[in-house]
């Protein structure tokens, strides 16, 4: 059981980095929903803040949030209330396990399902009065291609698409990032593969959906959209135990193949993003 979340009004140093340092804002989104975004968001998260990293994840998939599900957390400040003017937003940043920070949305709230230009205007001040105080910031999005989703992650320097095997998954996945090229002008898009079933597959699987955007989907500067594979998450049953557990797969088995996975996933970020800020 967790213990009641404790406010964290923004992290424990609390100064503001120089603008240029400020977060790298990353969206995990997907085309379908059930592939595990919010798996990847909340374990990604804590990998990172092991590797001393200053990490927000904002819930940013306002009309079904889950990621105080996932988190076991009973947040006494959400989202709705920040927008309601019923609290203020420093208010709103809790302590998760794992060491880092969440915002949360709060569960069904369907008023902001949809994109009006009052919640287009709270949702990026809020991201904007929150960036300075982190080193990443990573929006857990809403899965598809809704208004929704896609001002969330027009907010993000760089887009995380998580998808499985399923051809589902797949088609969704390809759809999702045809939209991104199109209307964000989106150069690359990097992708995690969950629940391979073999080490090796997610590559094949980028490799492949790779092929079909060359083929038909060319952005603004004639080319391809560039499709960055950051790794594979093994199918595992550690992770639904994590799961039905509201526990972290970090904290919980963190020697499990898809907890080294996602440290894997952690790493490439730090590596090829992060530096300045590590």
């Amino acid at each position: 059981m967790s213990d009641a979340p404790s406010t964290q009004p923004i992290p424990a140093d609390a100064s503001p980095a120089p603008a240029q340092t400020g977060a790298r804002i990353i969206a995990v989104t997907s085309g379908k929903g059930g592939v595990g975004k919010t798996f990847v968001s909340a374990n990604l998260a804590a990998a990172l803040a092991r590797r001393g990293q200053r990490v927000l994840v904002l819930d940013a998939d306002l009309g079904l949030a889950n990621l105080d599900v996932v988190l076991n957390l009973h947040p006494k400040v959400t989202l709705h209330d920040v927008f309601t003017g019923k609290a203020r937003l420093e208010e709103a940043v809790i302590a998760a396990p794992g060491g880092f920070s969440v915002v949360l949305a709060g569960s069904g709230m369907v008023e902001y399902s949809r994109l009006t230009p009052e919640v287009r205007n709270q949702f990026f001040h809020a991201v904007q009065k929150l960036a300075p105080y982190f080193d990443v910031i990573l929006l857990d999005t809403g899965a598809g291609i809704s208004e929704v989703v896609l001002f969330s992650i027009s907010l993000a320097s760089e887009v995380l698409i998580v998808a499985t095997p399923e051809p589902t998954s797949l088609t969704d996945a390809y759809a999702a990032i045809k939209v991104l090229a199109m209307q964000q002008k989106r150069q690359h898009v990097r992708m995690i593969v969950n629940q391979a079933a073999r080490p090796g597959d997610g590559r094949a699987i980028t490799g492949q959906l790779q092929q079909v955007l060359d083929r038909f989907v060319m952005t603004d500067s004639g080319r391809p959209l560039r499709l960055i594979h950051m790794g594979d998450i093994p199918a595992d049953p550690a992770v639904r135990e994590a799961v039905m557990r509201r526990q972290l797969l970090q904290l919980l088995n963190p020697g499990c193949p898809a907890a080294l996975a996602v440290a894997q996933l952690a790493n490439k970020f730090q590596e090829t993003l992060l530096r300045h800020a590590a």
